[in-house]
């Protein structure tokens, strides 16, 4: 039975974000013309180089949207195609498409409903964090790149510096430190955490788990203690996991740490990955009995399409000396990183806004993960909330991964009055999305 076709767009490819338009050279196909993937449909110029448009999808042309020697702003659709491939349905626009464009994805469709009844208010209680004091700027990490500058580096990702462990501390001391601080403003005693989940993607070892480990620093006995991975996202996974083991009434109190130190598995070498990172810890005690910050709409989803976008072959927080036969660095695609993750930033924050019926004008802060300066500015203009109320402290600390939600919220705590509306939203490898919003 054959597929149904259906009509769609094609943009260009985003370049450098100076970068708004570019010229169609030449078009090797006319309306009417049969492409197949891969296949060059158009020569085209940017300013800063010139490439062929493949086509993404096997197709028809139905219509050239541009003449030869036009200038084609990259945030309008440049052919419209008929096609049969369903993958197109979800395609990833131009960065800087319009809204009226297809969107990435339509996370309305994805998130489930939920049919587990809340049983009772659960709340955020006290934050803490860990920054090392070791601080690293742009020009320490420039020796390995002397073709760039300090103005290119802070261009390109929204970093001056970022903060880098000490030798021989590890993910574990981090936690145990941001641990104890929020068990401290939370007004409980560490008797009192009934479970710890733990968010690292470099944990200790391989097994036992951080949060075993965790649990022996704070010497407490006889609860629950559990990793889990979901990259950058994962301090909000562990939020929603906690409130579910309070639900659940398999615990009260819920330790929820992330505990990240990237700074030991970057290659020098990649400038994709080399300047973004940073280390830290966070942690919260999400609690049933004890009334906080309460936790009002949450989101999670994953969309394996992007299982290649962010990614490391190698467990652990440190690469050892021998690598030979397989790469143990973090890696990342950032061109198309940028795209999914400036689209589901946005989608979320609109998503998270109706389903906790709020309006864009309510929103006293959006603290996202601190990604990168540029995806975080693109995703402001398609949210409805203006870029000023986005926290950002990524200049200062880099992109600290699923740390970096906890860090930038305890920037921002002394500032929040009673009935503050905050949203938390994220995208880590998988791809990984997740959203919360809170009432302070």
């Amino acid at each position: 039975m054959s597929k149904e076709l259906f009509k769609t767009m094609l943009y260009l490819p985003s370049q450098a974000a100076a970068e708004t338009e570019a010229t169609i050279i030449k078009w090797y196909i006319n309306p009417g013309d049969s492409f197949v993937k891969g296949q060059a449909l158009a020569e085209v110029e940017s300013a800063k180089s010139t490439f062929d448009f493949e086509a993404p999808c096997n197709g028809v042309v139905v219509n050239l949207l541009f003449q030869e020697n036009c200038s084609v702003p990259f945030d309008s659709p440049l052919i419209e195609i008929e096609t049969s491939d369903e993958t197109m349905k979800s395609a990833i626009p131009s960065v800087s498409a319009k809204e009226s464009a297809p969107a990435q994805m339509d996370i309305g469709a994805i998130e489930k409903p939920k049919s587990t009844p809340q049983i009772r208010t659960v709340s955020l209680l006290g934050i803490g964090t860990y920054l090392p004091q070791r601080i690293v700027p742009n020009s320490e990490l420039l020796v390995e790149h002397l073709d760039i500058n300090e103005d290119y580096i802070f261009g390109v990702t929204g970093i001056r510096e970022r903060r880098w462990a000490k030798q021989g501390e590890k993910p574990s001391d981090m936690a145990y430190l941001a641990s104890v601080q929020a068990i401290e403003k939370s007004g409980l005693k560490p008797s009192d955490i009934n479970a710890i989940v733990v968010s690292t993607t470099t944990p200790d070892v391989v097994m036992p788990s951080t949060a075993c480990i965790l649990q022996d620093k704070l010497g407490i006995r006889g609860i629950p203690a559990f990793d889990l991975n979901a990259a950058c996202s994962g301090w909000l996974y562990g939020i929603s996991v906690a409130r579910g083991l309070v639900l659940s009434g398999v615990a009260d109190n819920v330790l929820v740490v992330a505990s990240e130190m990237q700074s030991r598995v970057l290659d020098k070498k990649d400038r994709n990955t080399y300047f973004l990172f940073g280390d830290g810890a966070g942690a919260t005690v999400v609690s049933g009995v004890k009334p906080g910050h309460t936790i009002l709409s949450e989101m999670l989803f994953a969309d394996p399409a992007g299982i290649n976008m962010a990614r490391r072959s190698y467990p652990g927080y440190e690469v050892p000396v021998n690598t030979t036969g397989f790469d143990p660095w973090l890696r990342l695609d950032g061109k198309a990183l940028f795209r999914f993750a400036t689209q589901s930033f946005a989608s979320v924050v609109r998503e998270l806004i109706i389903k906790s019926g709020w309006k864009p004008e309510d929103v006293r802060w959006v603290v996202p993960h601190q990604a990168n300066s540029r995806i975080l500015k693109a995703a402001a203009q398609k949210s409805g909330v203006p870029f000023e109320r986005f926290y950002l402290n990524i200049d200062r600390v880099g992109n600290t991964s699923s740390a970096s939600i906890p860090i930038a919220l305890s920037e921002i705590e002394r500032g929040l009055q009673k009935n503050d509306r905050i949203i938390f939203c994220t995208v880590g490898a998988g791809v990984t999305v997740a959203g919360l919003t809170i009432e302070w």
